[in-house]
This record gives C-alpha cells, sequence and structure tokens, in this order.
C-alpha cells in the first residue's frame, strides 16, 4: 500500500461526506431531503451512491491510488466484502479513514477540530479491518498566524497518535478558498508545518492535504520534504476545471477530490451513463495529478 501511493500514478478520491455535509452532497445527486426520512435512511442512500462509483469500471489502481472513507463506509460492505478489503484486494485502491469529529467554532481565525474520544480503539479496529490511512481535517479562515500555528500543533499531535497505531496519517490544514488573505495565510502554513515537519524523527513520514495554492508552487518543499510521502489537494470549493487547472500548475501534488469528483453524478442516471461520466471526470483528475 506505501508503494502504491508513494509512487502510485493517480489521485485520492475523497469519498467521506460526514453526517453533517450528507444532506449536501445527496441533493448534489439528486436526491433531496424528501426523499429520506432519518439518518440511517441518509446514511444508506450515500452509501449507494459511493457503491455506484466503487463499482464503475474506471473506479480502479489504475488511476485511483486510494480512497477516503467515512467510518460508517469502513463498517459497510462492497460488492459483499468489507469496504476496505474490497478496495485493495479486488480494485488495489488503497483505503483510508476519516477520523476527525467536526470542528470547533471559529477562534484567532481558525476552526480547530473537536475532541476524538475513542481514537486509540478507532485506529485498532480501522487497522485491523485493513485501512492503511486516516486524515483529519481543520480549517483556517484567516492569516491569523497564532492560529494557523495551533492548526498545525494540532495536526501534528493527531498525527503522531496515528503512527503508533502503524498508520499514516494525512494532515489536512485547510485554508478557505473566498478569503482574501489566502496568499499569505498559504505562506504562514508552509512555514508552520516545515518547522512541525523537523520536530519528527529521521525516517518518519506523513501526508499532507492542502487547498490549491494562489501561488502556483507555494507547497513545493513539502513535496520534495523526505518526510513526506505525498502532498493531496482538495477541491476546496473549486468546481472541476478550476480545481484541474490549479492542480496541473503545482507538479508533485496529486488531487484528492470529494466534490469535483461528483459534480456530474446524478441518481437519475442509467449505469451506462453514470459510468460514462466518473469516468470522464477519472481521466480529467488524474491527467492534471501527473502534469509535469
Amino acid at each position: 500500500m506505501a508503494a502504491q501511493v508513494r509512487a502510485g500514478n493517480g489521485f485520492i478520491a475523497a469519498l467521506d461526506q460526514s453526517g453533517g455535509s450528507t444532506p449536501k452532497a445527496l441533493a448534489a445527486y439528486g436526491v433531496s431531503a424528501d426523499d429520506f426520512s432519518s439518518d440511517a435512511e441518509m446514511f444508506d442512500m450515500i452509501h449507494a451512491m459511493r457503491a455506484r462509483i466503487v463499482a464503475a469500471p474506471a473506479f480502479n489502481g489504475d488511476q485511483v491510488v486510494g480512497a477516503i472513507l467515512f467510518e460508517d463506509t469502513m463498517d459497510r460492505q462492497f460488492a459483499g466484502q468489507p469496504a476496505a478489503e474490497h478496495l485493495w484486494n479486488v480494485q488495489r485502491v488503497v483505503p483510508f479513514l476519516k477520523i476527525d469529529k467536526g470542528l470547533e467554532d471559529e477562534a484567532n481565525g481558525v476552526q480547530m477540530m473537536k475532541p476524538m474520544p475513542g481514537l486509540d480503539a478507532l485506529l485498532d479496529r480501522a487497522h485491523a479491518l485493513g485501512v492503511f490511512g486516516t486524515k483529519e481535517r481543520s480549517v483556517i479562515h484567516a492569516a491569523n498566524a497564532a492560529g494557523i500555528d495551533a492548526i498545525v500543533a494540532q495536526q501534528f499531535e493527531v498525527g503522531n497518535q496515528v503512527l503508533a497505531h502503524d498508520m499514516m496519517p494525512i494532515l489536512e490544514p485547510e485554508v478557505t478558498i473566498s478569503i482574501t488573505d489566502k496568499a499569505e495565510a498559504e505562506q504562514m502554513l508552509l512555514e508552520s508545518v516545515l518547522r512541525h515537519l523537523d520536530t519528527l524523527p529521521d525516517g518518519t513520514e506523513i501526508m499532507i492535504k492542502l487547498t490549491l495554492p494562489e501561488v502556483a508552487g507555494t507547497y513545493q518543499p513539502l513535496v520534495d520534504h523526505p518526510k513526506v510521502m505525498r502532498v493531496v489537494a482538495l477541491s476546496g470549493g473549486y468546481d472541476l476545471t478550476e480545481a484541474t487547472r490549479r492542480l496541473a500548475i503545482n507538479p508533485g501534488i496529486i488531487a484528492s477530490f470529494s466534490r469535483a469528483l461528483t459534480q456530474d453524478l446524478s441518481a437519475q442516471q442509467t449505469d451506462d451513463e453514470f459510468n460514462a461520466a466518473i469516468a470522464k471526470t477519472i481521466d480529467v483528475i488524474h491527467a492534471a495529478s501527473i502534469a509535469g
């Protein structure tokens, strides 16, 4: 799995919408809130969408290096097999797990991650199910050095907890795409991450998931860093065209898209239409991920 992530010629699919973002994801897919009457039904419907994506012929390790799962998805099945097992054994797609429990209220221009009670037990369970790594998200809303340092410190603290379970953490300090001081925030973020990387023992590797930067090449020092296995990028609200444009001019960074991956998919499509749409999107994201 590490070899596939390190050298795989593709991108990581983010299939990890949680309870709070699921209704919006379903609405974009053509399933309205009137179509389900409970959380259980809602999660059944989002799982059906994810299972349809995973079953598409184009969704395989040739172009899709990995996939990030929501905990509910990890505990379900694809094609009659446990989800993580199916992804790796059948499709050579490396499974990751979203572990954060949402965000705190904004302070110092950032939203830290909420506490994660029971994280050690969850990591033990995920590891036993064949999950390779994790992803944890917090959000930066302003170029506030104190806030950004606090977010990065928390990300590395959780990352070290993940590493202790022999798993690969994807640290995700997202920068909001609409802020006016985005470039300044990204430079502060880079400097803070580099300082924290220096604290990791030699031979230790992590992954980092970042918003596509305002200045192309901003994160090249992370791409080249010996303690970073891969740098991946979220679409962050950019549509597929803009996300792939930005990705293609940042060599060495690969995609880890969610909304941009699914924006052309619909519950109303026939299987042939659906498979053609996801194949086209996978080709576009893959091409941008390997550009340069």
